[in-house]
């Protein structure tokens, strides 16, 4: 049961940030799908690209190269606002994921693609570890047989093995650099800070145990800052993404799900969320016929309720907008709105952004010379304007604020900027 006084959102919020805890403060962050070779990596990769949201329709969806690709934000109150404005240019936030190659066991070590794989994964700030929970014999597993758990004892090995062998050079690092700090011989044992001593003992037990560093709670922010800096994989958030059969996924339940769940639980916890490849790509591939997708949708409805499903348990629905929102929220993304009737634009930011910070993400001299933020959020426009693409019935009821330097940015804010930026007088 969650602590008194605070929300379930709250909490979940508090999690995601004790994930990216270790990660880069950007805005344009990226994910990355891990897993063995044939798990459904690339198929995944194609569809979260191609997926033609309804808010999206005027957006040129960007393969940046052959293997990352740009991933439309479903956000049901940006289409609102397009809707409502109406405007010729329409740009939604997206999120950038990278389809990992497959590795194999001894990766860290060199195997298959080994170096190349475990540089891409240190280029992502996040990770969709991606894995096979279904049979086919037109598929063949790397291993010749499916076994999830087999599987996720390999990749999480392989992860937990690099950054072994990155703390391995980390103790040697550190102690050059106190000789450095403090005019020390290279003969002489240096003395190591306990802020460095206890987090590298704890980063220590956890690889050794094959359990992700970001699962941990217990690091101080002394800690925290120090290990942002080594370079460790495992820090980086990650989802577990289950490739189900169609037939499982429908009715919601596979001999493998229990002992996933379990084993994840025994690793540290995370979030899991269950697809299928074959549903979605089947679904995809109706994306030209809206009425043969809702018929579709249907009839897999009428399966789970002949499976015993019962109520939303027997709705049926593509994952992929899911699997783009967990993304985001597991990096601390967030988006902020302007809106007019020339565009209207989700900007993205970190959680905890400043306005003038996201001010600069427009442009470099909104945050130079940012004055003030004149903000709504979008609940109240939704409720007050009177559906009118404009915010004269929002002021009205006194709903339209002045936020200054200080002001937290919260997701879904309505925002125009006021700066005034001068240029030196010629001497």
């Amino acid at each position: 049961m969650p602590p008194k006084g605070k929300k379930k959102g709250e909490n979940e919020d508090l999690g995601h940030m004790r994930a990216a805890r270790f990660g880069r403060v950007k805005n344009t962050l990226s994910m990355g799908f891990v897993g063995l070779p044939n798990v459904g990596k690339s198929s995944l990769t194609n569809l979260l690209a191609g997926a033609a949201h309804a808010e999206a329709a005027n957006y040129p969806f960007c393969t940046i190269d052959p293997n990352v690709v740009q991933c439309i934000v479903p956000d049901k109150n940006f289409k609102y606002l397009a809707d409502c404005w109406k405007p010729p240019s329409v740009v939604p936030a997206a999120l950038k994921v990278t389809d990992i190659a497959g590795l194999i066991k001894g990766a860290s070590e060199g195997a298959g693609l080994g170096n190349a794989f475990l540089s891409h994964i240190a280029a992502v700030d996040g990770i969709f570890h991606l894995v096979r929970a279904f049979d086919s014999d037109e598929v063949i597993h790397v291993d010749d047989s499916v076994d999830p758990i087999r599987d996720l004892e390999t990749i999480t090995g392989e992860l937990c093995a690099k950054d072994r062998e990155t703390l391995e050079k980390i103790t040697d690092r550190e102690k050059e650099k106190v000789r450095k700090e403090k005019g020390l011989s290279r003969s002489s044992e240096p003395p190591l800070s306990d802020t460095f001593v206890e987090a590298f003992g704890k980063c220590n037990k956890l690889i050794e145990s094959n359990t992700p560093i970001q699962t941990h709670e217990d690091f101080s922010a002394g800690e925290v800052d120090l290990i942002k800096d080594w370079g460790l994989i495992t820090t980086k958030p990650q989802i577990y993404v289950i490739n189900l059969s169609k037939k499982n996924f429908i009715r919601k339940g596979s001999k493998w799900l229990p002992k996933i769940a379990e084993w994840i639980k025994t690793h540290g916890g995370g979030q899991i969320i269950p697809v299928s490849c074959e549903f979605e790509q089947e679904l995809f591939d109706l994306k030209d016929d809206p009425a043969a997708q809702k018929a579709h949708l249907e009839e897999c409805s009428e399966q789970a309720k002949a499976a015993g499903l019962k109520g939303p348990q027997a709705d049926v629905r593509s994952m992929v907008p899911r699997l783009i929102r967990a993304g985001r929220t597991s990096l601390c993304l967030q988006s902020y709105y302007t809106a007019g009737p020339k565009e209207v634009r989700a900007w993205t930011i970190m959680k905890g952004t400043l306005a003038p910070q996201a001010a600069g993400i427009i442009h470099t001299d909104f945050e130079r010379g940012f004055i003030k933020a004149e903000v709504c959020a979008f609940d109240d426009f939704k409720q007050f304007h009177a559906g009118q693409p404009s915010m004269v019935k929002v002021k009205a009821e006194g709903k339209y604020r002045q936020e200054g330097k200080q002001y937290v940015m919260q997701d879904g804010d309505i925002v125009v900027f006021m700066h005034n930026v001068t240029t030196g007088k010629k001497k």
